[in-house]
């Protein structure tokens, strides 16, 4: 998988990408980060990438110019060039989106070998970026400086996914998986290690058993009731 990130602040994506398992599978060649300078395709003395809106109102509006322009370099690259178009996607990261989720990252994970990551900022862009790109997609009901940190969320998640990136069963066991039996979408069950008893609080005995059949009952049960109890929270703010 190649990644390809538009971003005018290429520092704020750098530390996450060296770390942890983006970094194993960057040295094992197993993904690809290629962080792009939106400001390297303004062509004007002070690399100009934003304007006023037009009708008035404050703020900063990114450009539609210079995006086309950074987007056409990005794609003639020929690494990218070579790639069939029905397995590349260029994404809009913005609160606008799509809700990602875990099946729209395994599906990206399944479909595509490159995509690109447009990361917004200012007070918005110009809406005709829209027509430029595959996918609009929002990591949530909130607003952040840009996009890089949903950028940063959703390469995490696709190459987490990836053949052999991690143990071939453990995306399958995680929250938001399908089970193989039921095909339910359930949060993870809850886990425990040693020591057995902490602050008089004991590991259930059916996991201490080494009675598998029982122990996977155990786990889909406590999957489920995991999974209703944080859909019964629905839409409260407070914490």
């Amino acid at each position: 998988m190649r990644y390809d990130i538009i971003t005018l602040f290429p520092d704020m994506l750098q530390g996450p990408l060296e770390a942890s398992i983006l970094k194993r599978a960057q040295a094992a060649g197993q993904v690809e980060v290629h962080i792009h300078n939106m400001r390297d395709s303004a062509t004007d003395h002070h690399k100009t990438v934003d304007d006023t809106p037009y009708g008035g109102g404050a703020g900063m509006v990114l450009k539609v110019d210079i995006m086309d322009a950074c987007l056409k370099a990005v794609l003639a690259e020929p690494e990218v060039a070579a790639i069939a178009p029905e397995r590349r996607r260029i994404i809009l990261l913005t609160p606008q989106g799509k809700r990602f989720r875990q099946g729209v990252a395994r599906h990206i994970a399944e479909r595509y070998d490159q995509i690109t990551l447009i990361c917004g900022h200012y007070e918005g862009f110009d809406e005709r970026i829209r027509s430029l790109v595959d996918a609009e997609l929002s990591i949530g009901d909130f607003v952040l400086t840009g996009g890089e940190l949903p950028a940063l969320v959703v390469v995490d998640a696709v190459t987490r996914l990836l053949p052999s990136v991690i143990r071939e069963e453990s995306p399958e066991e995680e929250s938001f998986s399908l089970t193989a039996e039921t095909g339910e979408t359930l949060l993870e069950y809850p886990q425990y290690t040693r020591p057995p008893v902490f602050n008089g609080q004991a590991v259930p005995e059916v996991l201490l058993s080494g009675h598998h059949a029982e122990i996977k009952k155990w786990r889909l049960e406590q999957a489920r009731m995991k999974t209703r109890r944080v859909a019964e929270q629905g839409d409260d703010e407070t914490i």
